[in-house]
């Protein structure tokens, strides 16, 4: 074996090879970094390239670009808030919160190690584990993998926010979302209402648009100002070297998490950073900070997902199943060059597989320290005026977005979803849930029509579904004491103060924050209602579908609307309604916020009319003139830049641009 890891090295080595391994690192990460544009659609764009080098360079460049997706995307996650990939969901609500008090270098330091680390123990474990991983795989049969992609949907569910059944409302959502288009075990649409657009589903690339980088890049144009709100260290990495030592065992841990999630073929990092994340959560002492700026957060799931990334290539190589979007496209690649993956591929041709070991360590020691290296210019970012990178950030999330179907239907649904990320965000739930169920809707549709068709429910009783169970039902009843013995505290506490003992004079809150509680309930039972009535049209409607369509729908919906009515009861005693909160300066923001998701609606309602290369100037110069406040000639030449910047990249990409209904210009 280590004779043909040698002769895979020298190989590599060879200037031709480390060069392409260089150009596809550099790739993924000037790509990994644009929301919508990043990662698996790097690999993507990569491949018309591979074709004219030889079978050991092609797979060198693609396993770079490959590498370094989940350590680039976390600049867009700690920077943007909007994470590059569903994997990064939790670095995004995390190392947002960090770079808000101007730790983004602390953030990005950890996140760039960890994700380091990760890769390493990722191709470590690559190099050992193919011998031997094919017997493991095949122990778990599809009832299994079904309860990992549950288990990985409730951790997403259940550890941000403190309101559990609004976690799993947000959870169900996204599963309901990931059912639109077609049955893959029945010849029947669902959830289409007459709408062609709608037939292939929703974009994976509109969903995580709308829900995160659009809510957030318009809150920060509302707010002005930088992301952060006090200066950030540019070049000092102490203090961020300083938290990942502290964590290191957490890092690792997330990694071996990550590794075996990467051996579920199709759940993957989606699902095991997640559970890392989950790890990271019930290891810590003091869990306040979690969902508001907890560097632990950021160091299990960005160990955990470098990681999957990786072993995804182990089920890949093994049986031609990919286990995730960058490891398909992979496997594509080797098709292409007559390669055939199996049991036979590893033992046929060592020098490819040692090679996919060799590129993928070196890529990701190599993607760190780039990273590194421009990582004080990035954290320069927090203290510039929002709006001078909101401009073009907008115009990639627009670009990004069209290219799901190349129809004005992406802009609907990307505002339509940005609406629905707002108001999920002003009324206190989580967003995350719904991005990661609706990542997770396939693999669970399969895995549970396979699992109904060979078991039905008699699959409950088999050994491994009850042991992967236990990972939901032991934290649901330690969550469930938590919540009986600090109701009994708080009575007994009411107890006691009507005997006359203890603490009868409760802080009282400020006025603005009192305000901001009313705004949130009253926007979180808006939303409640809007749920209500979506999860209750959905049950009509998936009554009506063939049997085999409507398996996943119903246990989305059913469990749905009962949280959507147990949520809408609850948000309505509270009364939000009855309480004045004029003149706060939270009141102010949301009107501000609303305000400029209007100015988006219009710009989309423009680039319908007139085009995209018409619409996008008058859009950036409102946004430069009126949110950054820049003088109209420095506007102009701003917009001029970003407009030439624009047009290079959609024509490198080979971007398709909206044209107008009424001028038929792109």
């Amino acid at each position: 074996m280590w004779e043909h890891a040698a002769a895979a090295l020298m190989l590599l080595f060879e200037p031709a090879r480390l060069a392409a391994l260089f150009a596809g690192l550099l790739a993924g990460m000037l790509f990994g970094m644009l929301p919508g544009l990043g990662g698996v659609a790097t690999v993507s764009i990569l491949l018309p390239f591979i074709y004219t080098f030889d079978t050991l360079t092609a797979m060198a460049m693609l396993l770079g670009a490959i590498s370094v997706v989940y350590t680039s995307d976390t600049i867009t996650s700690v920077m943007v808030g909007a994470p590059g990939s569903p994997a990064s969901a939790p670095t995004a609500i995390e190392g947002y919160a960090l770079a808000k008090e101007g730790k983004a270098a602390q953030a990005l330091t950890v996140g760039f190690l960890a994700s380091c680390l990760g890769g390493i123990v990722g191709a470590i474990v690559l190099t050992f584990a193919i011998p031997i991983a094919g017997p493991l795989v095949l122990l778990m049969g599809t009832p299994e993998l079904f309860m990992f992609a549950v288990v990985g949907l409730y951790y997403a569910s259940s550890l941000i926010g403190g309101n559990l059944a609004k976690g799993l409302l947000a959870g169900c959502l996204g599963v309901a979302l990931g059912t639109i288009g077609p049955a893959p075990a029945a010849a029947e649409f669902r959830f289409t209402f007459g709408q062609a657009y709608l037939l292939d589903g929703v974009s994976l690339v509109i969903v995580a648009l709308g829900l995160f980088g659009i809510v957030e890049a318009l809150a920060m144009l509302a707010q002005g100002g930088g992301i952060a709100g006090s200066r950030t260290v540019l070049v000092e990495w102490k203090s961020g070297v300083t938290a990942f030592w502290r964590n290191r065992w957490l890092v690792l841990r997330g990694a071996l998490i990550g590794v075996l999630g990467g051996l579920v073929p199709a759940v993957g990092a989606n699902a095991s950073t997640w559970v890392a994340y989950a790890h990271a959560v019930r290891t810590t002492k003091d869990k306040s900070r979690f969902g508001k700026g907890e560097i632990r957060g950021i160091a299990g799931a960005e160990s955990a997902n470098n990681a999957t990334i990786i072993s995804d290539l182990v089920p890949t190589m093994l049986f031609s199943v990919p286990g995730g979007p960058a490891a398909a496209v992979f496997l594509g690649a080797l098709y292409s060059f007559g390669f055939y993956p199996g049991p036979l591929f590893v033992r046929d041709h060592p020098d490819v597989m040692f090679l996919v070991v060799w590129s993928v360590a070196l890529a990701s020691v190599a993607g760190t320290l780039l990273c590194f290296a421009v990582s004080p210019y990035i954290a320069r970012l927090t203290q510039v005026r929002f709006a001078l990178i909101a401009a073009p950030l907008i115009l990639v999330m627009v670009l990004g977005s069209f290219q799901a179907t190349n129809t004005i239907g992406d802009m609907i649904v990307l505002c339509t979803l940005g609406m629905l990320g707002w108001m999920m965000k002003q009324g206190g739930w989580p967003r995350a849930p719904v991005l990661v169920g609706f990542v997770l809707a396939g693999p669970m549709e399969q895995y549970f029509w396979l699992t109904e068709q060979l078991h039905g429910w008699r699959f409950l009783a088999r050994p491994g579904v009850i042991a992967v169970g236990l990972l939901i039902v032991l934290p649901m009843l330690w969550r469930l004491a938590k919540f009986i013995r600090a109701t009994q505290a708080e009575r007994a506490q009411a107890r006691a103060q009507r005997a006359g003992f203890g603490d009868e004079t409760a802080p009282v809150a400020a006025d603005d924050a009192e305000a901001r509680t009313i705004a949130t309930g009253r926007v979180s039972t808006v939303l409640s209602m809007i749920l209500l009535i979506v999860f209750a049209v959905g049950l009509t409607q998936a009554l009506g579908f063939a049997r085999d369509a409507r398996l996943l729908p119903m246990i989305a919906i059913v469990p749905g609307l009962g949280l959507a009515i147990l949520a809408t009861a609850t948000d309505l005693m509270r009364r939000h309604w009855f309480r004045r909160i004029a003149g706060s300066r939270s009141g102010r923001i949301v009107a501000s916020e609303l305000r400029q998701f209007l100015y988006l609606v219009a710009y989309a309602v423009c680039i319908f009319l007139v085009g995209f290369k018409v619409a996008t100037p008058f859009y950036l110069l409102w946004v430069l003139l009126s949110a950054a406040r820049m003088r109209l000639h420095w506007a102009i030449a701003y917009a001029a830049v970003v407009l030439a910047a624009a047009w290079a990249l959609a024509d490198l990409m080979r971007l398709a641009l909206p044209p107008g209904l009424l001028t038929g210009l792109t």
